[in-house]
């Protein structure tokens, strides 16, 4: 997660159709009735989830996932790092995030009936691997919680005198309320919010693209700004590809609508829709916005964990910049706090229904909103919170570090999984993919060589070795988790 505040850095993403009998996927991804591995047999759903969202829903819950303030203010930092070259660092990240959506998608289309992106590698690996993906990414939303609900506090405070904590808290007490409404409540809010974050880059680049005409029409070079400050790549060639290690943690998100998708009555439509729009929506939101940044100003003035967008605003001197943007801010963070109350309560349904959390969690209220994994969700952000006050830079920065390389694991871990599934299913003579990866198994390897080289290279870059090492950590913890629960299983 990048940074969420101007001027604010915080520290550092059922396998069964209803059948009369407990049902796994067998490797080709295909239901069978199974009563044996009690590790593997899903119960019957008797609490089922809703399927409340509409289309409308899911393409701006596709949309906002790539939207955050990891662009906003994150964004200041990679420009920073890098110069006028981080347009082709966010080419680079944004290639390489689209192969990994295609990957999911060939996967998600093929088994619309998995409720949980993360239980493909359940699917495709084993148990070990759903339960490790599965909890991996239930603890990186979890800890966002605390995150953004801190930053949307940092901003408020600025118009609402009052401490953090009790702003934090509020922001966290309205998302729980969204969330234990309905799956369609969490749609609502989100398209809202997405549209909002949407129609302000509209807006931003189409101003910034009136002011470059007016300069260039002026006489005044458009260009100047990319290569008149050191040249374009004024930290060198390597800091280039270097950068991706940062720019992709604020682009996670778009694997969201694989969740949300579970809860429509279309979730193989929404799916494909996200997978084949995904590159518009980083050309635009990302590559776009920022070429504008840095046509409008000098990369050299950016300050890390300042707002680039609002540096821009205020260099053409648009009034009140700031508070437009703190505005658009807030609603990227409150946007952000409100997916990760809901991923966090799916994706810990699906865990226990499988028998890898508690099985009190498998439970759903009248609105079919497993009320239960949302409470706990917010009972564990709260904690972080109150984490986050009385030790902010030991307890609450370890806990935030260790979920920093956790979704680069994640991501890993879903393009393994198709190159594993699809080969079991060309074995199984089955049909071809609906929705097939390109150029597959190349560009299938090249996503895992590039998710392994981004850990790579957060384990020796000093800025970030702290975010993976302590991401080694969480990993451990799970693992030697699954280990404990199998061997009591087995006695």
């Amino acid at each position: 997660m990048g940074p969420a505040d101007d001027g604010l850095a915080t520290p550092h993403g059922r396998l069964e159709r209803i059948l009369p009998l407990p049902v796994t996927l067998d490797s080709a991804g295909v239901s069978r009735a199974s009563t044996s591995d009690p590790s593997t047999v899903v119960p019957p759903r008797a609490h089922s989830l809703s399927h409340s969202l509409r289309p409308r829903h899911l393409a701006m819950i596709a949309i906002g996932g790539v939207i955050g303030a990891g662009l906003f203010v994150g964004s200041s930092v990679a420009i920073a790092t890098v110069g006028p070259a981080v347009i082709v660092t966010y080419l680079l990240t944004g290639l390489l995030v689209l192969l990994i959506m295609r990957m999911l998608g060939e996967m998600a289309v093929a088994m619309p009936h998995v409720r949980s992106f993360t239980e493909f590698t359940r699917v495709a690996l084993d148990n070990c691997a759903g339960f490790s993906v599965g909890w991996l990414y239930w603890y990186f939303w979890v800890i966002v919680i605390p995150v953004e609900a801190i930053a949307g506090a940092e901003i408020i405070r600025a118009w609402l005198p009052l401490p953090a904590w009790q702003i934090g808290a509020g922001l966290m007490v309205l998302m729980t309320s969204v969330n234990l409404l309905s799956a369609r409540a969490y749609g609502e809010f989100e398209f809202w919010f997405a549209s909002i974050k949407v129609a302000a880059i509209v807006v931003f680049i189409a101003v910034l693209v009136i002011h470059a005409l007016g300069q260039q029409l002026a006489g005044v070079s458009v260009f100047a700004n990319l290569v008149d400050h050191g040249g374009f790549a004024p930290r060198g060639l390597l800091a280039v590809p270097a950068a991706v290690t940062t720019v992709i943690f604020s682009m996670n998100g778009a694997e969201i609508v694989t969740v949300a998708a579970a809860e429509s009555e279309q979730p193989a439509r929404a799916v494909a829709n996200m997978t084949s729009t995904i590159i518009n929506r980083v050309l635009m939101f990302y590559v776009g916005s920022v070429f504008m940044i840095l046509v409008t100003l000098p990369w050299s003035s950016v300050v890390p964990g300042r707002s680039p967008f609002t540096l821009a605003l205020d260099t053409i001197h648009i009034p009140f910049a700031s508070t437009i943007m703190g505005t658009i801010i807030l609603t990227a963070v409150l946007s952000c706090l409100n997916s990760a109350f809901y991923v966090a309560s799916r994706v810990l349904f699906v865990l226990a229904e499988h028998g890898d959390a508690p099985h009190w969690l498998v439970r759903t209220n009248r609105r079919r909103v497993p009320h239960r994994a949302v409470l706990l969700a917010s009972l564990v952000g709260f904690a972080g919170v109150f984490t986050a006050i009385v030790s902010p830079n030991r307890v609450f920065a370890f806990l935030v570090n260790a979920s920093g390389a956790v979704i680069a694991v994640v991501y890993l871990a879903i393009a393994v999984s198709q190159v594993r599934w699809r080969r079991k299913h060309e074995q199984a003579g089955d049909l071809a993919p609906s929705l097939p990866m390109w150029g597959f198994p190349w560009l299938s390897y090249a996503a895992i060589g590039g998710m392994t080289l981004v850990l790579i290279t957060m384990a020796v870059t000093p800025s970030l070795s702290a975010e993976f090492w302590a991401s080694a950590v969480s990993i451990s913890v799970v693992l030697v988790a699954y280990f404990v629960r199998r061997s009591r299983q087995t006695r």
